[in-house]
């Protein structure tokens, strides 16, 4: 109700929804990592710095990556039923227009159209990680 009827409230739901999973991963990342290796950086002097570039972040990236991924699956579950709420514009306002009109092929195009997306969506996050954290976590 602060943001009113537009774009803000859409984009503060979907900023909300992202930031959990992408923080939550990424301190469950930074959890994980073998202490031997940062006892390791520390014997070789290495700087605070070099300990973020060569150790944290590379040993961080696979749960980064998986929080992304989450947090875009999140966006679009919570997208389509943000664009039914004031706007005139988006998948959601397409869905509850054909609804009002009736037009019942047109709402599954649109259902289907949702899906494939999503589907895209997911597997472009998934080639992503793939590529930049080939081991998984």
């Amino acid at each position: 109700m602060v943001f009113g009827i537009g774009d803000a409230p859409i984009q503060f739901l979907l900023a909300f929804a992202a930031v959990w999973p992408i923080m939550l991963n990424t301190v469950a990342g930074v959890r994980q990592l073998d202490p031997h290796w940062l006892l390791l950086a520390r014997s070789l002097a290495a700087t605070r710095t070099e300990v973020l570039f060569h150790v944290i972040i590379p040993g961080t990236v696979g749960h980064v990556l998986t929080g992304v991924r989450l947090a875009i699956g999140i966006c679009w579950i919570v997208l389509v039923p943000c664009e039914m709420l004031g706007v005139q514009a988006g998948l959601g306002y397409f869905i509850l227009d054909t609804r009002d009109r009736l037009a019942y092929s047109e709402l599954m195009a649109g259902v289907i159209a949702i899906g494939i997306i999503g589907f895209a969506l997911d597997f472009s996050a998934r080639l992503v990680t793939t590529r930049f954290a080939p081991s998984g976590v």
